[in-house]
């Protein structure tokens, strides 16, 4: 959708008409609702292909089998195997996505926007299909990245949300009807309205 107004920023400098894939390069780094994830790919190669955002060689060198290649592409999948490990999947490394559970593959798709090492991670829907133990232990894996990097979550379950986000947008039919901390927000009348409830007695 194109917007109808307003500006977007980063590090000071207005974005406007940036190629999707130069994202990357300057800091930026997203998933997608679903898992995104190359089915042809292995998990490995799959999260070394968000690590090499951040290659210095280009096509040219890679052709020319020049020696820093094999130097950068070792240091590529070092990357990618250190953050497999960091999501607790380096065991399926050498594996299709498609042989895994849906969670799994959730967890790999946000090792791979984590590879670029990005200054902000923009996370759509995250816990969307996965368990209350796999929500629990993403809330930790969320929390343990800031203040290094910034977090931008769209999600729905507004546990981990309260538990996770420092600063709260609610969105209603498209209109933000509340802003603030997570106690903010919690006792906001406009929320409890549409989205948390109210106690009632029995």
């Amino acid at each position: 959708l194109t917007p109808d107004e307003g500006t977007v920023r980063f590090n000071g400098k207005k974005l406007k008409h940036i190629k999707t894939h130069k994202l990357t390069k300057m800091g930026i780094s997203r998933t997608l609702q679903g898992v995104g994830l190359f089915p042809s790919m292995t998990v490995l190669e799959n999260v070394m292909l968000g690590a090499s955002a951040q290659a210095r060689s280009g096509i040219v060198a890679n052709a020319l089998a020049m020696p820093w290649v094999d130097t950068e592409q070792r240091r590529i999948r070092e990357c990618a195997e250190a953050v497999l490990e960091e999501f607790g999947v380096l065991e399926d490394a050498q594996r299709f996505p498609g042989d895994l559970p849906y969670p799994v593959q959730k967890r790999i798709a946000l090792a791979r926007a984590l590879a670029s090492d990005p200054k902000v991670l923009l996370l759509d829907e995250p816990a969307g299909g996965i368990s209350d133990s796999d929500m629990t232990d993403l809330g930790r894996i969320i929390k343990s990245w800031t203040p290094k990097r910034t977090v931008l979550l769209v999600e729905h379950h507004m546990e981990l949300v309260m538990k996770v986000c420092d600063l709260i947008w609610v969105l209603d039919a498209g209109k933000v009807i509340a802003v603030g901390s997570p106690d903010e927000v919690r006792k906001d009348p406009a929320v409890l309205a549409a989205y948390l409830g109210t106690e009632v007695d029995a």
